[in-house]
């Protein structure tokens, strides 16, 4: 699938009414972990059909990342049935990162 990214406006349509789980990763340009864990979460978007990914720029969509209390990046969040069902704060390999979201 491909990678997308949701704003204030989209979050809730990208994310909260997918009817499939949606990891979303919420990151800043700024961000060198983040820069770090980017070819991470777009590998995965490609080959994973089961599941939709979603970045998420925290300058950009500030009330989306207060929301969720992000207060350090990157934080990846796996969204079940509109619902945030894990989380996860810094950088990962996509193996460690597949696994503790019981993916």
């Amino acid at each position: 699938m491909e990678l997308l990214h949701a704003s204030n406006e989209s979050f809730d349509s990208e994310v909260l009414q997918s009817p499939q789980p949606v990891l979303v990763d919420f990151y800043a340009d700024w961000c060198g972990p983040c820069r770090m864990l980017a070819p991470v979460i777009e590998e995965i978007a490609q080959e994973r059909s089961d599941l939709k990914v979603v970045k998420v720029n925290v300058d950009d969509a500030d009330a989306v990342a207060a929301r969720y209390g992000v207060m350090s990046i990157p934080t990846v969040i796996l969204f079940e049935g509109g619902q945030a069902a894990h989380q996860l704060v810094g950088f990962r390999s996509k193996e460690a990162l597949l696994e503790e979201l019981g993916l």
